[in-house]
This record gives structure tokens, sequence and C-alpha cells, in this order.
């Protein structure tokens, strides 16, 4: 009997004296693995890994692996915000990332909100997701659509002052309010002057972009924006191209990614203006030491080159684990309190988490797409674009005043 009491105690000190195995702490990554978006999500994927991979490599976070909890939105908005509710209620996730449409970013931050977990907004442009619609529970990496319609604006007054404007406009959230804000900035408000064509959202046709950009081409616009985004874009880009269209004005996007530019090809993205907040050749042209070592890893990795879409994705995850470890908790409130204002630097310039709006500061670049022949030069026939303008986020983004005005515009209180 004594020697089993002995064997029983040895036991307890044997299992007291290991360490304890810390729960992992859980992502929710609800991004479109299918649907219009997926080229988008694939590479918010990969990045989104890629960076989950680093953090365990180097001790998880606060000493806890972390762990990814994927989920498919396919571009729609009941998934996404079901999505959310899921992964907060069955999959008992940390915090929720992704997107690449901001109706569905909007609509899952709801949720997230409503069950007390943070929603980091990957790839959403409109300006409500932190701005009519935004609430505490919200963070947009992303510039939105105010911050990029200013980058252009600057360089459109400056290199096409004087020049007529046709607007072919997504019919939705995003595409109305690039639009609005890209008029504003170039004073072309003047619809009868520059006037524009809608596309219909989300099931746009080939033959709804043809009739828009002959109807550009009619108007003898000098300069063509097409205030589309995803595939709609590389369609519409593709219509324009086979017009001819290309050949007469200047074709303006108010954002580009690599991957788009791929699929459209160097010969047809040749001369095309447009803004964005990264792309990985971006680090080598203004020497940011951190962004190139991305491109490096990623591309060994994948064997394609990172897009902005990575880069948000896998900053959000380095972010939130800088919040947490400054934080001491997984905690929402207290990782709320850590991210407002908060000011750091990672694959570009300086960047900051603006405390009144939870709208992340970072320069927006103003970029051209190269001639063909200097495109494929690149090992993976991927240098699109060459940076000619920028402008810093404290002066791209949307002062409080009108921060302001736009929540009492929507009936919303003047705060978070």
């Amino acid at each position: 009997m004594k020697r089993n009491a002995t064997l029983l105690a040895g036991f307890i000190l044997l299992l007291c004296s290991l360490p304890l195995v810390a729960e992992p702490i859980r992502l929710g990554f609800n991004y479109p693995e299918s649907g219009r978006y997926k080229a988008l999500g694939l590479q918010q994927r990969l990045a989104a890994f890629l960076a989950v991979e680093e953090i365990n490599k180097s001790g998880g976070i606060l000493g806890r692996n972390v762990e990814l909890v994927i989920r498919n939105t396919a571009g729609s908005v009941e998934r996404g915000a079901a999505n959310t509710e899921e992964l907060i209620r069955q999959e008992n996730v940390d915090m929720i990332f992704g997107g690449a449409s901001s109706p569905v970013t909007i609509a899952s931050g709801k949720v997230a909100k409503q069950l007390g977990r943070l929603y980091f907004g990957t790839t959403t442009s409109a300006n409500a997701t932190t701005g009519s619609e935004g609430h505490d529970h919200m963070f947009r990496e992303y510039p939105n659509a105010w911050m990029t319609a200013n980058a252009l604006g600057h360089y459109l007054t400056e290199n096409f002052r004087d020049a007529s404007y046709f607007y072919v406009t997504a019919d939705y959230t995003w595409g109305q309010s690039s639009e609005a804000s890209i008029r504003a900035f170039t004073n072309t408000t003047d619809t009868q002057k520059h006037p524009h064509a809608l596309t219909p959202f989300p099931k746009a046709l080939i033959r709804d972009f043809k009739k828009a950009l002959e109807a550009a081409e009619a108007s003898k616009a000098e300069v063509v924006v097409l205030v589309l985004y995803g595939d709609d874009l590389v369609r519409a880009l593709k219509v324009a191209y086979e017009m001819g269209l290309k050949d007469k004005v200047q074709i303006v996007t108010p954002n580009i990614t690599l991957g788009i530019a791929q699929t459209v090809g160097a010969s047809i993205m040749e001369g095309v203006i447009s803004t964005t907040p990264w792309e990985w050749m971006i680090p080598y042209q203004l020497d940011f030491a951190r962004g190139q070592a991305f491109v490096e890893a990623f591309t060994e990795r994948h064997g394609v080159r990172p897009t902005s879409t990575a880069a948000t994705a896998y900053g959000i995850v380095y972010q939130y684990k800088d919040a947490v470890e400054r934080a001491g908790t997984t905690n929402t409130q207290a990782l709320i309190k850590a991210l407002e204002g908060h000011s750091y630097t990672l694959l570009k310039d300086r960047q900051q988490w603006r405390a009144f709006d939870h709208q992340n500061l970072q320069t927006v670049y103003v970029v051209r797409s190269k001639p063909r022949d200097q495109v494929v030069q690149d090992e993976l026939h991927s240098d699109f674009f060459e940076v000619v303008g920028s402008l810093e986020g404290e002066k791209a983004a949307q002062t409080l005043e009108q921060w302001t005005a736009e929540r009492a515009a929507a009936n919303k209180p003047p705060y978070l």
C-alpha cells in the first residue's frame, strides 16, 4: 500500500514537471476561395499561411502556436456573415480577417462585433467600411476609396488638368464611393461635362461593358476611368483593347493588383494608370528591406510574386501578433486599445491604425503599367508597375471633420 502511494506521488510530481501545452491561438480566415474574386483570395491565403508558419517557427504568439481556420465566402454577403458566426460560435476563433469585397466585409464585421471579436478587413476599399458603417471592432488595413482617389486625383490634376472624363462604374457601394471621390479630387463633378455609365454588379456581362465603353468613345472623352475591380476590370480592359479605345484615350482605374495585370496581359495593361498600396516591385524601387524579404520568401515558396492583397493579409497576421504581445492578452477590448493610434513599419514605410475610425494610414502609390518588353524581363514576367507618384497616408485620408460629416449623413454618431 505504501509502495503504491509512493508511485502515485511520483507520478503526480512527474505530471507537474511536464510543460503544459498551451491552446493555440485560432485566427478565422474568411476569404473568397471561389467566385469572381478567387484570384485575390488565393493570394491572401498563400500570404496568411506564410505569416503563420513564420510566426510559429519563431515561437508563436505569447508562446502559443497559431492556427488558421478557413471559410469560403464565395463573394457572398450572406455566406460571409454566416461564416463569421460559425467561426466564432463553433470554432471559437480569437479574431477574424479576410475579404475581397466591401459588402461582404461590412456584413461579416457586424457579426463579429455582435459576438465580441475583432474583424480585420483585407481588400475592402469602400469608404463605408470604416466610415458610415464603421464600428469599434472593425480595422481596415487597405486604403479606402477616398485615399486612393486623393492620390490619383493629385496625379491626374497635375497631368490631365483640363481633360474631359468618362466614368464606367460598377453599380455598388465601392464603385459609387470611388467614382464620387475621384470626381471630387479631379474637379469633374459636372456629370453633364463628365458623364458616366453604370454596369451591373455582381453579374455584369461582356455586353454591359461593351455598351458602356461605346458610350465613353462616343463622348469624345480624353480620360476614361474604369471604376471596376476583379474580373469586371479584367473583362472591361480586354473589351477596351479590342475596341482600339486604349489608343485614343488614357485609361485609368482606381485600384490595380499584380493578379489583375497578369490576367489581362502586358500588352493590354501598357500605359494604364492606377494606384496601389503595395506591389512586389515597390520595395525594390523604394528600398524597403523587410518588404524585399517578404517578396523573396513568398516567391521561393510559391513560385509566383506576391500582390498587394497578399501583403495586406500577411501584414494583418503580424499586426495581430504585435498587438497581442503588447497587450499581453487576446482579449478583444484590450486589443482595440493596443491597436488604436499604433504606428509601425513592416513591408513599406510608416503605417498607423488611426484611432477615431480604425483606418490604416499608409502611403498610396500612383503607378503606370510598363511596356510589354520591360514586363517580360522579370524572370516570372511580373514586373508590371512603375511608381510615378505617391501621397502619404495622413494627407490622403479624410480628416476627422470630413469623417464625422459622412457619419452624420448616415445618421451615425461621431464616434465608433
